[in-house]
């Protein structure tokens, strides 16, 4: 079966890894099978060269490796339908729906498979994803070429399952906190006399920059605001006014009431 990959579930989320993968070169279109009830919205797709079908059981007979990029809701009935199909010790699972545990998966599968979880954002869409991965003890073996396979999607890292929530929190919806607070640049750029438009232009080149700052330097944010922050300078009194208005205090505190949200609903 080679290093084969079906993905089951053609919406934004599986389309956007199928249309990654393709673009990186990582694999060919044609070790890719991607399956959707409506396969008709996926024929630009299948026009690279992709594989797209409707049904899930023969896809995964054709893979090594299964990518289930569907709803929660959905993962109980999918993985009841295609286990008579699965072998242990030939297909590797590989979930990215939000909140199913791997232990979840395995009580499906009632085999021995290798199963990872990643938690991707939807900047996979432009392969700019922060994926958060974990494995079973079987999955080991696994881990560096589901790492390789979303570093082609972004960044990655290995934690452990118990941080997965954590993970959803801070890289997922994480992108909008990053969102807001690119919305309020705008809107104080806006009046202070840029157009919105102009405004928009410069606020996220400047995030962007700003992150790319710490991802090439491998420093601390407060290193690089060290830089710009001159004695008695415009930034320093801006920084200052924030935090006394409680910038960090409540994007912590948001950050921790999306956590407790989680929790509380499992």
């Amino acid at each position: 079966m080679n290093n084969n990959i079906a993905i089951i579930g053609g919406g934004n989320l599986g389309s956007s890894i199928a249309e990654g993968l393709i673009a990186s070169g990582f694999v060919q279109a044609s070790q890719i099978t991607i399956t959707k009830r409506n396969i008709s919205t996926l024929e630009p797709l299948a026009q690279k060269g992709v594989h797209v079908s409707s049904d899930n059981k023969a896809a995964v007979q054709q893979a090594k490796y299964i990518i289930l990029a569907v709803k929660p809701f959905q993962i109980k009935d999918i993985v009841e339908e295609i286990s008579p199909v699965l072998v242990a010790g030939q297909h590797t699972l590989i979930s990215v729906a939000t909140g199913v545990w791997i232990k979840d998966l395995e009580t499906l599968l009632k085999q021995d498979f290798a199963v990872l979880r990643a938690m991707p954002n939807t900047a996979i869409a432009i392969q700019q994803s922060m994926t958060c991965i974990c494995a079973n003890a079987k999955a080991m073996q696994e881990v560096e070429y589901v790492s390789d396979l979303f570093n082609q999607l972004g960044k990655t890292i290995v934690i452990d399952e118990k941080l997965m929530d954590a993970a959803t929190v801070l890289g997922a919806c994480g992108t909008a906190y990053a969102l807001r607070y690119i919305r309020a640049n705008i809107q104080g750029g806006i009046e202070i006399g840029f157009s919105a438009a102009q405004a928009a232009l410069i606020a996220a080149q400047t995030v962007k920059g700003a992150a790319d700052l710490l991802l090439t330097r491998n420093t601390h944010p407060e290193q690089e605001i060290d830089k710009v922050t001159t004695p008695m300078g415009c930034t320093i009194a801006g920084l200052n006014e924030m935090e006394h208005q409680g910038f960090s205090s409540s994007l912590i505190r948001g950050l921790i009431s999306s956590y407790r949200k989680i929790k509380d609903d499992m």
